[in-house]
């Protein structure tokens, strides 16, 4: 059985800055980089709000040069996916596709979260094209535009009034005759004037050409269907954080994040940490996240000091 100092659970911009700090720290990370090695930054095209980068820089470079920098560093970045843990002792039990058997000091979780799609096919096929989870990420590639946001609760508000600022008009897809958000964001939804709601609606199909996405093909509850002409479909119907494989021992909140202690990336079991998208319900940004990545690591580099 193989045997670790640092074992980091995912390729994110969390796992791979923490793999950065760790390396630095000489705690020998190992990295294995799960069912989508760059996570979902590797689903996007031009990234324009991560610092550093005047012009821009397309999500799979951003995750290149991260995965690079942490190698040449000394991480060790196996491809490979989690498919059991065990964290009742420490050194941790873990196994690596099913096969490889590894003993872990400390862990760092770093798996993510997986935006919420309706499920279509033409959604997928536009992904990168037009078709975006995070209206923070890409909005600014519709300035002037006319987009649409699916969902009704406070992420589709949320959403929906930061890509007002920026579009020529934003419509909300909601499939209820009610908004499930705030009465805060609800009044700021009502009173942008370049949002329109249409209410009773569900997306058939998402519409486009070689270029990416037109519009959106609508179904109301009564059975109309009608199209509706966007350069944008925005969802925002939730994130799932991939933390399944490790609840039965680290605290989670309703909806699957793991719980960190206060500022720091410590969860309820002593030696594991959280970071990134895992164990953030709030921002879900690169930035953020390698911002944990970097505590997680840090953390991680502190307790294996104390425990000399």
């Amino acid at each position: 059985m193989e045997k670790v100092q640092c074992l980091i659970v995912g390729g994110g911009p969390a796992g791979y800055t923490a793999a950065i700090y760790a390396s630095r720290a000489d705690i020998s990370p190992v990295v294995y980089e799960g069912v989508q090695p760059g996570g979902q930054l590797t689903t996007t095209t031009d990234i324009e709000n991560y610092p550093g980068f005047e012009n821009g820089i397309a999500g799979q470079e951003l995750m290149s040069v991260m995965r690079a920098q942490a190698v040449r560093l000394g991480a060790d970045i196996r491809p490979g996916a989690v498919t059991s843990a065990d964290l009742s002792e420490r050194p941790f039990k873990i196994v690596v596709d099913d096969a490889h058997e590894i003993e872990a000091e400390t862990l760092i979780i770093a798996t993510g979260a997986t935006a919420k799609y309706l499920g279509l096919p033409s959604e997928i096929k536009y992904r990168g094209l037009g078709v975006s989870a995070c209206a923070t990420c890409d909005g600014f590639f519709y300035r002037k535009k006319t987009v649409a946001v699916v969902g009704g609760g406070d992420t589709a508000c949320e959403e929906a009034t930061y890509l007002a600022g920026l579009c020529k008009k934003v419509y909300m897809i909601v499939r209820r005759d009610v908004l499930r958000a705030s009465e805060a964001m609800q009044d700021r939804v009502r009173n942008t004037e370049n949002i329109e709601i249409l209410w009773n609606s569900n997306t058939q199909e998402v519409l486009g050409d070689e270029y990416g996405v037109t519009g959106a093909r609508l179904v109301r509850k009564d059975g109309e269907v009608f199209d509706i002409a966007v350069d944008g479909f925005f969802l925002a119907i939730g994130h799932h954080p991939n933390s399944e494989l490790f609840n039965q021992w680290v605290e989670v909140d309703k909806e699957g994040y793991i719980i960190t202690d206060g500022r720091t990336s410590r969860t309820n079991v002593e030696g594991v940490f959280a970071a990134g998208d895992v164990q953030d319900p709030l921002y879900r940004q690169a930035i953020t996240a390698a911002a944990s990545g970097c505590r997680a690591a840090l953390d991680a580099e502190k307790f294996l000091k104390m425990k000399q």
